[in-house]
């Protein structure tokens, strides 16, 4: 079934913020290697990686609904910080942005009466309660660590354990 009204060019500009979400914890992960905190690089990276795959399971939706896939461009994401904790609050700001803009896109395909959409876009809600829980717990970890540098080195190392998902 085809796409009606105007959810095929919204879920392509979703697929940009997606691809842009991912340059975003890329910058943040190469902020993090310059300061030799290895195991919040490796966070960023997977969470990089995470969020191209987010992109790609739109990008291929669209496909499989017969629509067509257009790539905007995707703008540079900042790379200056002043700490770890604005890092992440900065993080956790951006997934509230993508929860809304998903929250968005899911109205939007009640309104057009598109439910295959609807279906596939309740993964992508419940995923955002996981990013912004995830962001959120590491925000508070890192305000209880304050400007302790072994607390911060130990959330480093935690941090660092985080594999593929």
């Amino acid at each position: 079934m085809p796409f009606s009204g105007t959810l095929e060019k919204s879920l392509n500009d979703q697929i940009s913020k997606e691809f842009y979400a991912s340059y975003f914890y890329l910058a943040m992960a190469a902020w993090f290697a310059e300061r030799n905190l290895d195991g919040f690089a490796s966070w960023m990276r997977v969470q990089a990686d995470e969020e191209r795959g987010h992109a790609m399971r739109i990008y291929q939706y669209v496909l499989d609904r017969g629509g067509r896939v257009v790539l905007g461009p995707i703008e540079e994401p900042p790379i200056t910080w002043k700490s770890p904790l604005e890092v992440f609050e900065t993080a956790r700001k951006h997934e509230q942005l993508v929860s809304g803009s998903i929250n968005d896109l899911y109205t939007q395909a009640l309104t057009e009466r598109d439910y295959p959409s609807q279906v596939m876009l309740q993964w992508f809600i419940s995923e955002q309660v996981e990013e912004e829980k995830a962001s959120t717990a590491i925000v508070e970890r890192l305000r209880l660590v304050g400007d302790n540098a072994s607390g911060l080195l130990i959330l480093d190392g935690q941090l660092g354990q985080r594999t593929k998902v």
